[in-house]
């Protein structure tokens, strides 16, 4: 088991340092937002290129977070059927529905978002305003997202299986 564990602190690590660098991103994406209701609203002079910043900015910070927010189980669970559970029942639960769901559903996604963005790539995807930044690097970072996912998933499941051998995590 001292493989597992290692994999698990590994990609425990990961996440939860791509999450403490990537959480500042709410700064410049605060600022950018302020200065731009000052130009607009105050100057009279509105940026051509604010919005699509603002939206790739967001979409970064949003998507690249998923996994340390799973490593934090900050995403919404409905633990009304499962709070009367054992320990070791509720991870057995976990690792069935991690299985059944979570892990098919994070392959389908690393695929479809690989195809998605390789498409972008190979035409160069720019948006449609005046401002037309590329968007293929966002895309990309669909793909990195549901990878992160997916690797966290794997922490999770060995953890539960930890948790019915009696292991500590």
């Amino acid at each position: 088991m001292k493989v597992s564990k290692k994999v698990t602190t590994t990609i425990d690590t990961v996440n939860e340092w791509n999450g403490r660098i990537f959480s500042w991103l709410i700064i410049p994406l605060v600022l950018i937002t302020v200065m731009e209701v000052i130009c607009r609203r105050f100057l009279g002079s509105p940026t051509i290129w604010s919005f699509e910043v603002l939206k790739q900015i967001y979409a970064f910070h949003f998507m690249i977070v998923a996994a340390y927010g799973l490593l934090h189980k900050s995403h919404v669970a409905i633990d009304v059927f499962t709070m009367n559970l054992s320990e070791k029942k509720q991870a057995i639960l976990d690792i069935v529905t991690y299985l059944i769901f979570f892990m098919p559903f994070s392959i389908i996604c690393v695929w479809e978002s690989y195809l998605f963005a390789a498409e972008s790539w190979a035409v160069g995807e720019r948006t449609w305003s005046v401002f037309a930044p590329i968007i293929y690097p966002i895309k990309t970072v669909v793909v990195i997202t549901f990878i992160l996912l997916f690797l966290q998933g794997i922490s999770e499941i060995i953890k539960r299986v930890l948790i019915l051998k009696g292991e500590t995590i």
